[in-house]
Order: C-alpha cells, then structure tokens, then sequence
C-alpha cells in the first residue's frame, strides 16, 4: 500500500511540513515515488513515523534521534548502539515518570485536604456537579 504525503501525514498525525523536515534533516528516508514524481509512502514508512513519534514524545532530542535513524542501515552491525540509545532514553523517561509521580501525590494530597475541608465547612462533600459549577 502506499500513501500520499497528504494521507501519511493524517495517518501518523504529523503534519505535511513535519514529514518533509523529517526527511530533510534524514530522519526519515527519501520515500518511493509514484509515476507523477510524487512522494509515495509505504507502511513502513508509516511504522517508522510512529516510533518517531513515540521517540519525540519520550523526550529524546532530535540529534539522538538522528543518531539512531542513521545506524538502523548497518544492521545488526550497530544494535549495540541502538540498545545503548534507547536504554539511555529509557532511563530518562523512568525519572521523568517518578517526577511526575511526585507531583501526582502532592495533587492528590492537596484534593484529599480539600474534601476535608468541605466536609468540615458543609458537613459533607458537595457533588460533583456543585463544584464544577
């Protein structure tokens, strides 16, 4: 199956600029063309965008992530590299997760000292309805 730029991008919820930057900076390879000259993107190419996407939304900066596209053409030669990239990312999404833990906890802790002052105050929690109002 192949895509135009129009569909890949609505298909991988990047914009047609985003696609083009993509495969100018070689994050992404130069995609077939049809018999117009027109881009023509593939599954593939599709999977790919996605593990971008998901790479992007990690955190990981555009040059790791130029890195990593880089060495997926020499194979099993550089997984080792590749591993390495990902277990580093890994590792700084696990500590933004506990970061973000923690600022979980203090919200629920903060809801929960409210509810026991409106039970307090009202002699009990007003629905939901009440407060959103």
């Amino acid at each position: 199956m192949s895509y135009s730029i129009a569909e890949a991008a609505r298909r991988s919820g990047l914009s047609i600029d985003t696609l083009r930057y993509y495969e100018r900076i070689k994050l992404l390879d130069p995609p077939a063309r049809d018999s117009a000259g027109r881009r023509a993107y593939s599954d593939d190419d599709l999977t790919w965008l996605g593990f971008l996407t998901k790479l992007r939304l990690t955190g990981m900066p555009i040059k790791s992530m130029r890195e990593y596209a880089s060495l997926r053409s020499h194979g099993v030669a550089s997984a080792g590299r590749r591993k390495a990239i990902l277990v580093e990312q890994r590792q700084s999404v696990a500590e933004r997760i506990t970061e973000l833990q923690g600022c979980l906890d203090i919200l629920d802790y903060k809801i929960s000292n409210y509810d026991q002052i409106e039970r307090k105050a009202f002699g009990q929690a007003p629905a939901l309805e009440e407060i959103s109002a």
